[in-house]
């Protein structure tokens, strides 16, 4: 039978329908092998315990949702029928959960049951009183509405929505698209984690292979440091979407053979493409559409990744220019493994080394969270984790993009100190490539002062929380973010650039990423002929007193970048007036970025920054949309593997994926994203004979 017979999954024709190989089979042994040795599936018993705990959660919703309808003066019968349902969404739902994973629930009650005051107030009582119940955090204003707690141990993310109906059924149909009438934004983007989940696992030819290919890609993104969408990167949803598609471009593919082609395909997707598994759904009911036709703000997305479900949103709309620009080097890593694995010269373990973000970068931000016990930080470092990413793109845009931030997911903890303490890192660097001009620099304290201002704003404030944010070089990181508390020496800075064998010393200073990993492997790890130099740094430790002396808003100095050519490497250290504990982690200090990569104090002189508030950061995507289509066919892509390899599915992804999309049903206008960067409408401008030679090549293969 033909391939033209087989069913196609996604907008569309697969790049191949080859299936695997015997070599490709073992190799997928061998990766299962290494997820389950790496400890990435639950056990038996703590399976069993989720299911329980779900139960008994069930059981609390229901006895809430009538303790409320007997108090609203609600006759017994609607008492007795008074009902709330409980679905899982995320990880869970889509089954490439691990041990300890957060369970993703979502509540549907009726319509008399809100969630401003039953669920976040009335609940939150009910659940407060209850033994089990520990670490209890409601966040009424984030995007979605959640109310975060362990219950009996079990983390679990709890959403609401209420429906238009005074009574939920327990046999409830949450994909149907009438659930959606006469209820508001925040209720869709809940109802939706689960809608989405239920429409990945039926738009891909083989829920397996995703789960174990998806499991695989999790655990190398928190690896890499590239697994956090609320900072940037890749979340759950974003990284399933993204598995998704590779699955239907690859019908037949084995996970093994899924992994490698994952990395092949988005090393060379040309952003800002959307990845779409299905059109793009319009519906009557009137709610608004990933559509930068329609909508100014969609066009300013770097990284559109669009949900299958209505309504279809972009998932990665936290990215920015600078965490794209991090997941494109992880994505090239990726690639050169896998394809080192292809070819026996390298195991799975290889592709998940984690990453060495302090060995990666010469400058950094430190942006320490206190407060006044772990509870008080628990909800505080929640807010300010969620404002992170606009201190990146805050940077971005003061500095014209020519100042990069790597903001590294992860938080770190100093037992040293008397106040419960949390600190987040950023890597910077200047924009590679850039021409340094004598005294140019790039002063960031009014920057700092703005995100401090907006992080402030937190409506549940209370005494002794607070934000310090300082310049740090990487000899200065404090030796409590690394493992058994010491750090290793460094001689040179590597992040990504071309390689260009005709570099000269001095412009090495941006080095590929490669290089970085060649220099983690010798310092992390035990290897033949290699000796790993471990040198015992002292703890920075800062009394209370001293660090709430150090406020960045009270100090006169600031943070400033300059990039001319600088003399000796000097720091500044900011002293407790009461302790002669120097307190660089908190110090508000003037540093200069050099062109050779280092550092030097120049200072409390500060420029003006020239603000535009509408600004749109300008990165590496040349391409931004005037034009665009709904409900159409996306980016094609074909590649006939065996015959052409590499080399050609470059030239073709350089080509086809100009064209996002095809006529439509409803003959809505699509766009051609042109080389250099501009946008031509192309309503019926683009056929598919254009692409059909390369599918019948497919079929050959197929065949």
């Amino acid at each position: 039978m033909g391939s033209c017979d087989e069913k196609q999954y996604g907008v569309t024709k697969p790049i191949s329908r080859a299936g695997p190989t015997v070599a490709d089979l073992q190799r997928t042994k061998e990766l299962e092998k290494f997820l389950v040795e790496s400890g990435l599936y639950e056990s038996e018993e703590e399976a069993a315990k989720r299911v329980e705990v779900l139960d008994r959660l069930g059981q609390v919703l229901k006895s809430w949702v009538k303790m409320l309808t007997h108090r609203k003066g609600y006759t017994d019968q609607m008492v007795e029928d008074a009902n709330a349902v409980i679905f899982t969404f995320g990880s869970y739902r889509l089954g490439v959960h691990g041990p300890g994973a957060d369970l993703d629930t979502l509540c549907i009650g009726p319509s008399y049951v809100n969630r401003e005051e039953d669920f976040f107030f009335a609940l939150h009582d009910i659940l407060a009183n209850m033994e089990e119940i520990t670490e209890l955090q409601p966040i009424p204003d984030a995007h979605v509405p959640v109310m975060k707690f362990k219950f009996d141990g079990i983390s679990i993310d709890l959403l609401y929505a209420s429906i238009s109906c005074l009574v939920v059924r327990d046999d409830l149909d949450i994909s149907d698209v009438t659930i959606l009438q006469n209820i508001d934004e925040p209720t869709v983007r809940s109802l939706n984690g689960c809608r989405v989940a239920d429409q990945i696992l039926k738009l891909v030819p083989n829920a397996e292979n995703f789960r174990t290919t998806l499991r695989c890609l999790k655990f190398w993104a928190k690896r890499r440091g590239v697994y956090s969408n609320v900072t940037g990167f890749l979340g759950g949803v974003n990284l399933a979407l993204l598995v998704a598609r590779v699955c239907q471009l690859y019908p037949n593919a084995a996970p093994s053979m899924l992994v490698s082609r994952f990395f092949r395909v988005y090393t060379q997707w040309r952003w800002p493409n959307p990845v779409m598994l299905c059109p793009i759904e319009e519906n009557e009911l009137g709610f608004s559409v990933w559509d930068p036709r329609k909508n100014p703000r969609d066009r300013t997305h770097h990284m559109p990744i669009i949900t299958p479900a209505y309504p279809c949103m972009n998932s990665s709309y936290n990215v920015s220019t600078s965490t794209l620009r991090v997941m494109m080097e992880q994505f090239q890593y990726g690639n050169k493994i896998c394809g080192e694995i292809e070819l026996n010269k390298a195991q799975w373990t290889a592709l998940c080394e984690p990453y060495a973000f302090f060995e990666s970068y010469k400058n950094y931000l430190q942006v320490d969270i206190v407060a006044a016990n772990v509870d008080d930080l628990r909800a505080w470092k929640g807010w300010v984790e969620s404002r992170l990413r606009q201190l990146t793109l805050m940077i971005e845009r003061d500095t014209s993009g020519k100042l990069q931030c790597h903001p590294y997911p992860y938080e770190y903890m100093d037992i040293s100190r008397q106040c419960a303490h949390s600190a987040f890192f950023m890597g910077l660097q200047r924009k590679p490539g850039e021409v340094v001009q004598e005294g140019q620099q790039f002063d960031i304290r009014g920057t700092v002062d703005e995100f401090r201002h907006s992080v402030n704003m937190y409506m549940f404030w209370k005494p002794g929380m607070d934000i310090y944010v300082s310049h740090v070089r990487r000899r200065q990181i404090p030796s409590y973010v690394f493992p058994e508390g010491y750090k290793r020496s460094r001689q040179s800075r590597p992040t990504s650039q071309q390689d260009n064998p005709h570099k000269s010393s001095q412009e090495d200073e941006i080095s590929g990423t490669e290089q970085c990993e060649r220099n983690f492997k010798r310092k992390y790890f035990d290897m033949p002929g290699v000796k790993q130099e471990i040198v015992v740094k002292k703890q920075f430790s800062v009394p209370l007193d001293s660090l709430a002396r150090s406020s960045l808003s009270q100090s006169s100095s600031g943070l400033s970048f300059d990039m001319h050519n600088s003399g000796q490497d000097v720091m500044e250290r900011t002293k407790s007036p009461e302790s002669d504990t120097e307190c660089a982690p908190n110090s508000s200090v003037v540093t200069s970025l050099t062109s050779d990569g280092g550092c030097e104090d120049v200072g409390s002189t500060q420029m003006a920054v020239s603000v535009e508030d509408n600004k749109v950061v300008d990165g590496m995507i040349g391409g931004r949309f005037d034009d665009t289509a709904c409900g159409i066919h996306s980016v094609a892509i074909a590649e006939n593997e065996d015959a052409r390899g590499n080399e050609a599915l470059q030239n073709e992804l350089q080509q086809q994926m100009e064209v996002l999309a095809f006529n439509s049903p409803n003959r809505m206008p699509g766009m051609v994203l042109c080389s250099k960067g501009s946008v031509d409408s192309c309503c019926a401008k683009t056929d598919h004979k254009e692409i059909e030679p390369l599918c019948n090549e497919e079929r050959g293969e197929s065949q």
